[in-house]
């Protein structure tokens, strides 16, 4: 492994211990000021899009306030070749009106300087016929 990829094996790390902990600010100090955080659902083929770090703070204040508890958990590998990276993880916690969530979802990276300058976030949609 690069020192560069060692880097950003670094901040995925230090990442997913803002996320683990729902502690925004350690989450922006990962990101480049003008990173960008490409969300599962919105208007567009690539979901919503926010783009920069006033942005990228409402987007996880709004997380955190839709799904209290939410926990990503490790489920499966993380990989870093040259500026880019994945990690996958398994989604759980309850939204804000009781109803549980748990699906299997991976993020994809682009690195810049040490830093995360894209996170690209896809998760599996969980259809059940009894809801």
């Amino acid at each position: 492994m690069t020192d560069s990829e060692k880097r950003n094996a670094a901040v995925m790390q230090r990442l997913s211990q803002g996320f683990a902990r729902h502690d925004v600010d350690a989450i922006l100090d990962c990101f480049t000021e003008d990173g960008i955080f490409d969300v599962t659902q919105g208007p567009d083929p690539w979901g919503e899009r926010f783009q920069g770090k006033p942005a990228i703070r409402k987007a996880l204040e709004s997380l955190f306030a839709s799904i209290p508890d939410v926990q990503f958990a490790g489920a499966g590998s993380t990989w870093i070749a040259g500026d880019r990276g994945t990690s996958e993880w398994v989604c759980v916690g309850h939204t804000a009106k009781g109803r549980a969530l748990h699906v299997n979802g991976c993020d994809l990276f682009t690195f810049r300087d040490g830093l995360v300058a894209k996170k690209d976030s896809y998760f599996k949609r969980v259809l059940r016929p009894d809801h």
